[in-house]
């Protein structure tokens, strides 16, 4: 099949070039189309309760993440002109498109007593600009009165304000959110300057903004350095320029077709499916390595460039399509999660995988086939003596010293598993920023001075119609409410029960004293309450379903993690609730909101990451049954894989490198690449015991010939990945760190311990090295492929001379 195969392409070169080229202009044309979803609760299922539950509240409550915080800390900021200024550009803020409102103090409403209309109206906390510094004395002196908003948007202890900035919907998970976040930033960046103070900002929609755009940045920056590492080892490697332009022909082909794919699926891209170029040179680079260590033994053995090209297809040709498909099941298994991102991550990677092979097996023997034979120069690296070193010491530890080999291995092994009994999961909003980045220090201004900014909503549902208003449920509430606000990394809520007392204290003229529920005094107050004609009852509609049966909370937590989340909300908030909600059975507390759905997400992610690769190993293992119909070959050929991935994970463990989705995902990767070494290894002991019919034999000429390939392409992959290791982010230093140190492992498995273990398994006379190996160095080892079938050169040697580009 292979023979037809290579035949064909040969043949049909030019116009397999230009069909090539046709589809990927196509690609090309949709990948101009490629958007970035903003939407990050899409890594939880759709049908997980507590998203479902998220949504229920979304709908009856609006959103919780969309606010953009600006903070301040300066008396400057209170005088005249300065607040003047502020005003300013406040009232700007508030008239942009997308912004629903801002609440700031120059912006900030009011509860007032209406005696004419007996109601409770909403006013601006005043009606003209300053115009003197005692108007803007009393304009704070007014302000700080306000007890419903104590906390929230001032901290009268250390002068501290902020400008909560709510984004609309649409406009925050669009590409939008970028061009109304850099105006924010740039009107409040200049007038911190012009008056001399520090301005600070945070929330969802500002740390998400700067983490895809400076990851993005970065990421991209990296990708270069990597691709000219790579193209600098590729060249030394092979002597060629034509060897590095067309691995990155290649990988430039497949990137274009991976965008369009994504397009026409009708995804955007994600930040897993950010991660397909690093995983597009993974998949590339090998398959060009072996196709141009082959290309060139070939044309060392016979001189005979088309006869070569087609050996490549045929030989090589079937380890990259086994190695590629392998890879490719292992992505489609993520199409059977829950999870929307990692389901479209599967299924783009998978056809990514078989795209790569169909590229590389169709674009690098064409594009070789116009080009003279490489010389004796680019012919060259088949005899560095540094390799031939590196493998007859390769064929010694494996042929003689395989005990030491295992036990070298055991003892790797014990320091590793003790290594994964220390891992630690968790996972931070802002995980991968690096310490000294301004969105750290600006979060940790906010969590000083307002105990945090990341959303928390607490819902109580007492599943009875007007039950909140009930003053003895309403005392409950403000029990609840006294005891978050004691805790030290919860800002102080508002509720329901910040609108009762800022309406008790509004009816008594505003006077702080009064700040409080109602006592005897409830009546008169229900009969202002009862009554609304200036938005009262849509900020009420805010804290209180209308049916009356719920209460929201809410409030803002610092970053804590993961594990401290989990514990303030399980251990204190919850036990708390139900203390005080237990003497009715009918009562449900539920605590939601877009920081603990981010965090559980980080949890799904993890755990289905760590399933599919399961189900990969198991499916992948199968495949390699069907492939050799011997369950001894298969679990040898799995062994090489799972160790590296173990001594990956005891090097996190030892060096408390903690297990999150951006270090869960290299184990994937770290997999793809180790299992198209073992895949390439196997194949051509296969190949070279079919024709030696000796154990020993085939090994020592595998190592010969694929042997140099897997240094060769473990060499380049580890140099390109190893750049990402100076990232200041955490996730691209876990993908550059914890890649490099697997493909340095699984280099070492597969070249030492797999061989090994075949060796070992395998029966007959395992003592004739010297014999072996003085046949190998004398020439006499290689085995002729004159047998096999091959094309009719003359046939297309004629065609050549007729028409030069054929």
């Amino acid at each position: 099949m292979w023979h037809n195969i290579a035949t064909f392409i040969l043949k049909s070169r030019l116009y397999l070039l230009l069909i090539t080229a046709g589809i990927t202009a196509f690609m090309g044309y949709h990948a101009t189309r490629t958007e970035i979803t903003y939407d990050f609760l899409a890594v939880v299922p759709q049908d997980d309760p507590d998203f479902l539950y998220f949504k229920t509240f979304q709908k009856q409550f609006g959103e919780d993440g969309n606010l953009f915080l600006v903070g301040y800390q300066d008396k400057k900021i209170f005088e005249l002109k300065n607040f003047q200024r502020l005003d300013s550009i406040c009232r700007s803020i508030e008239s942009s498109k997308g912004i629903n409102q801002i609440i700031s103090i120059p912006t900030l409403k009011i509860l007032k007593k209406d005696t004419v209309n007996k109601k409770f109206v909403l006013v601006p906390l005043y009606d003209k600009l300053p115009q003197t510094q005692a108007e803007v004395d009393s304009i704070m002196s007014l302000a700080k009165d306000q007890k419903m908003y104590e906390g929230l948007i001032m901290n009268q202890h250390t002068n501290a304000t902020i400008l909560a900035i709510a984004i609309n919907k649409d406009d925050l998970n669009s590409v939008r959110r970028q061009a109304i976040i850099e105006k924010i930033i740039q009107a409040n960046t200049h007038y911190a300057e012009e008056i001399g103070v520090k301005v600070h900002y945070a929330g969802l929609p500002y740390v998400r903004t700067v983490m895809s755009r400076e990851v993005k940045a970065e990421f991209g920056l990296f990708m270069a350095l990597a691709a000219l590492v790579t193209s600098v080892i590729l060249f030394l490697f092979f002597r060629s320029l034509f060897a590095v332009l067309f691995t990155f022909a290649v990988i430039g082909i497949t990137v274009v077709w991976t965008m369009g794919t994504i397009v026409l699926l009708g995804y955007k891209m994600t930040l897993l499916t950010a991660m397909l170029p690093a995983l597009i040179i993974v998949l590339s680079i090998p398959n060009c390595i072996y196709m141009y260590n082959k290309y060139h033994q070939e044309i060392r053995r016979h001189q005979n460039k088309i006869k070569a090209l087609s050996r490549v297809i045929e030989k090589i040709g079937f380890l990259t399509f086994m190695t590629n498909i392998n890879t490719a099941v292992g992505f489609f298994v993520l199409y059977t999660t829950n999870i929307i991102i990692i389901k479209e991550f599967g299924l783009v990677a998978g056809l990514l995988s078989i795209a790569t092979f169909l590229i590389s097996i169709i674009v690098i023997p064409i594009l070789f086939s116009f080009l003279p034979a490489p010389n004796d120069k680019q012919l060259k690296h088949l005899d560095l003596r540094f390799l031939r070193k590196v493998n007859h010491i390769l064929e010694f530890l494996v042929i003689r010293h395989r005990p030491v080999i295992y036990v070298v291995t055991v003892v790797i092994l014990a320091i590793s598993f003790y290594g994964i009994s220390r891992i630690y999961v968790t996972s931070h909003m802002v995980d991968d920023l690096p310490s000294r980045s301004n969105v750290k220090t600006d979060l940790a201004f906010f969590e000083q001075h307002f105990k945090g900014i990341m959303p928390l909503e607490i819902v109580v549902d007492f599943n009875k119609k007007k039950a909140v208003s009930n003053p003895k449920n309403l005392k409950k509430l403000e029990e609840f409410q006294t005891y978050i606000s004691s805790l030290n990394n919860v800002s102080a809520p508002i509720s329901i029960v910040n609108m009762v007392k800022g309406a008790r204290q509004a009816f008594y003229g505003g006077d702080p004293a009064f700040y409080a529920l109602p006592t005897s005094d409830r009546v008169f107050l229900a009969k202002y309450m009862g009554k609304d004609t200036s938005g009262t009852s849509s900020l009420l509609r805010s804290f209180v379903d209308d049916e009356g049966k719920t209460a929201r909370f809410s409030c803002k937590v610092a970053d804590l993690g993961t594990a401290e989340t989990n514990e303030l909300v399980n251990r204190n908030i919850s036990v708390k609730a139900k203390e005080i909600f237990e003497g009715d059975s009918t009562v449900k507390v539920h605590l939601t909101g877009s920081t603990l759905l981010y965090l559980k997400g980080n949890q799904y992610l993890i755990q289905d990451l760590s399933e599919s690769l399961l189900y990969a190993v198991i499916l992948i293992s199968l495949m390699m049954a069907m492939i050799y119909f011997n369950l001894k070959m298969v679990i040898i050929s799995m062994i090489p894989n799972i160790i590296p991935m173990i001594i990956t994970a005891g090097i996190m463990g030892l060096f408390n490198i903690p297990l999150k989705p951006s270090t869960a995902l290299i184990f994937g990767i770290s997999f793809g690449i180790s299992i198209d070494s073992t895949i390439h290894f196997l194949s051509k002991y296969k190949q070279e015991l079919k024709m030696n019919k000796n154990v020993l034999k085939a090994i020592v000429m595998t190592l010969e010939e694929s042997g140099v390939s897997m240094i060769y392409t473990s060499i380049v992959l580890f140099s390109g990945f190893v750049i990402f290791s100076f990232s200041d982010f955490g996730g691209t230093i876990a993908l550059g760190v914890l890649t490099s140190i697997t493909l340095f492992w699984a280099m070492f498995t597969n070249l030492i311990l797999l061989p090994a273990l075949i060796l070992s398994a395998s029966p007959g006379d395992k003592r004739n090295l010297f014999s072996i190996v003085q046949l190998r160095d004398k020439g006499h080892l290689h085995h002729s492929e004159e047998d096999d079938e091959e094309l009719d050169l003359g046939k297309l040697d004629k065609r050549t001379e007729e028409n030069p580009l054929l």
